[in-house]
């Protein structure tokens, strides 16, 4: 039950990766402009470069250290930088606590066995203070004390450098 799990959040956690991926490179074969000057509204739909299959967002915090892929599927947010102690995960030989997911299973931490991720760059749209960003079920609302990720139910998590926490 265990490796069911692992198997199924590392698939989505590969997906939405590559979900990610194919977004970059048609921001940067387009010219680098994901959007024309306009102020983004407070919630913002999928991005317009994912219109042509399930819808996307990536966003990054404006410190940079959270960075957030919404999808249909789920949310995966990864931090760079954490100061509390990283949840064990059952089966995990590498590091925990960096990677977070939510989606229908509830809220996860991936097993990493690479190094932890990095600050998100610029080219990662920035969901400013105050702001959310919403991809079918789920949303993820920034805050200078972190971000909080709900699906429709309101159920999800709270991730910042100092702690996180289950919400709904």
């Amino acid at each position: 039950m265990t490796s069911t799990r692992a198997i199924r959040t590392w698939l989505v956690v590969d997906v939405l990766l590559v979900i990610v991926l194919l977004v970059l490179v048609v921001v940067v074969t387009s010219g680098g402009s994901s959007s024309p000057g306009a102020s983004a509204p407070t919630t913002t739909p999928a991005s317009p470069a994912a219109t042509a299959g399930p819808a996307t967002a990536a966003v990054r915090l404006p410190s940079g250290n959270i960075a957030c892929t919404l999808s249909d599927d789920g949310v995966t947010c990864t931090i760079a930088s954490i100061t509390y102690d990283p949840p064990a995960v059952a089966g995990c030989t590498g590091e925990t606590g960096h990677v977070v997911v939510l989606n229908d299973e509830g809220v996860s931490f991936a097993c990493e066995t690479g190094p932890a991720p990095t600050v998100a760059g610029a080219d990662v749209r920035t969901l400013a203070y105050g702001s959310d960003v919403t991809v079918g079920d789920y949303t993820c609302t920034s805050a200078t004390n972190g971000v909080t990720c709900v699906d429709g139910d309101g159920k999800g998590f709270r991730l910042a450098r100092a702690k996180w926490t289950e919400v709904g």
